[in-house]
């Protein structure tokens, strides 16, 4: 009977071990199925200053800097050789066309001839004034006859200069014969066809002058007083490799539709740049702080941009951001966040708002990183 008795006392106190032991294995089964787990391992990052150039951006087109028309000042005459095309760079006063010089050749001629007669007539003039005025005091002439031998005398003085100027003139008119370039430079167009012929002031040529060229920009009215002659200018046209500027001018009026000044920019020579190209720049301003996170922080929903701030409870919550320049890996925040928030640094487009992640310590180990990452791996 003693026996049973304790036989009953040790079952009850063993039933009652396990008991306990099924119930705390389930508590903690509960606790564990309770706290929520992480949806990603990620590292967190902090907005950061630094020191940035500051630009004006700004659109507008490459243009000659000054053209020059090149034209005949010979009417009627034929075309007879043109010895430039367009894109030839030619010098100062090189011959670019040639017209059919016979006309003006004879007609110089029968100037010249005029020139000699006046001068024979003018002589025999000369010399009859001359015995006029050595018989002036002898009575043998009348002064009518030597007022009119001095006459013919002046006469035939200002008939030969008449013929004299004429035949300069021809000369004039058979130089231009030959069309010369105006300024050293580059021809940008072409009108001028062998066989023609031309009325006076037909144009032939145009000339880019010096082979320069600017870039003319539309600048907002209120970013010119930013701007100063001088100012060092990025210009990029048609994805080709920037080309070097200096701001010479800044327009002295705004349009009055549009709010935008013009202004003018001197490109240093290159061949990526043609008159015409459209192209967008960057006119270098000087320096300036800037609030900035890694572009893989920063993400594009609908339209807007926002980070994932990551708060005590290892919970994300997105907060929309306002963004400025990109250089580099790097965006400036204008405005959104607080500069000491913590965010989540990359991966954030796997993850909603609210969602718990698990933080690793960007200053752990290089083991321990790695493990980070392939933890995130893992989880992607």
């Amino acid at each position: 009977m003693n026996i049973s008795r304790h036989l009953v006392v040790v079952l009850s106190a063993t039933l009652a071990v396990v008991a306990g032991v099924v119930v705390h294995a389930a508590d903690d089964k509960a606790a564990a199925s309770a706290a929520p787990k992480p949806a990603l391992t990620v590292t967190t990052t902090q907005p950061q200053t630094a020191t940035w150039p500051l630009k004006i951006t700004a659109n507008g087109n490459i243009a000659a800097w000054q053209e020059a028309s090149i034209g005949t000042e010979a009417n009627g005459l034929r075309l007879a050789e043109v010895r430039v095309g367009v894109g030839d760079v030619v010098k100062r006063g090189q011959v670019l066309a040639t017209f059919a010089p016979d006309m003006m050749q004879a007609d110089l001629n029968q100037t010249r001839a005029s020139v000699a007669e006046a001068e024979a007539t003018l002589a025999e003039a000369a010399a009859n004034a001359q015995r006029a005025r050595e018989l002036a005091t002898t009575g043998a002439l009348s002064a009518q006859q030597i007022n009119q031998y001095l006459t013919a005398e002046r006469t035939a003085q200002a008939r030969l200069d008449a013929m004299r100027a004429a035949a300069k003139m021809q000369q004039l008119r058979l130089q231009q014969t030959k069309v010369l370039a105006s300024d050293d430079g580059v021809i940008s167009s072409r009108s001028a066809t062998v066989g023609a012929v031309l009325p006076a002031g037909q144009e032939l040529f145009r000339l880019i002058r010096q082979g320069r060229l600017e870039w003319r920009a539309e600048v907002p009215a209120a970013e010119l007083a930013r701007l100063k002659v001088g100012m060092n200018v990025s210009v990029s046209a048609a994805g080709a490799p920037a080309i070097a500027g200096k701001l010479r001018m800044v327009a002295p009026t705004v349009d009055d539709k549009t709010r935008n000044g013009l202004v003018f920019v001197d490109l240093a020579a290159s061949p990526l740049a043609r008159a015409g190209m459209f192209a967008r720049g960057e006119f270098d301003v000087g320096s300036g702080q800037a609030l900035t996170l890694p572009q893989s922080a920063v993400l594009l929903r609908d339209g807007f941009n926002y980070v994932l701030k990551v708060g005590p409870d290892s919970k994300v919550s997105e907060a929309k951001v306002t963004v400025g320049r990109r250089v580099g890996e790097k965006i400036e925040i204008l405005g959104g966040i607080d500069p000491a928030a913590r965010v989540v640094a990359s991966g954030g487009g796997f993850l909603a708002d609210g969602d718990t992640v698990r933080v690793v310590d960007t200053t752990a180990k290089p083991a321990v990183k790695a493990a980070a990452a392939a933890a995130v791996s893992a989880t992607k």
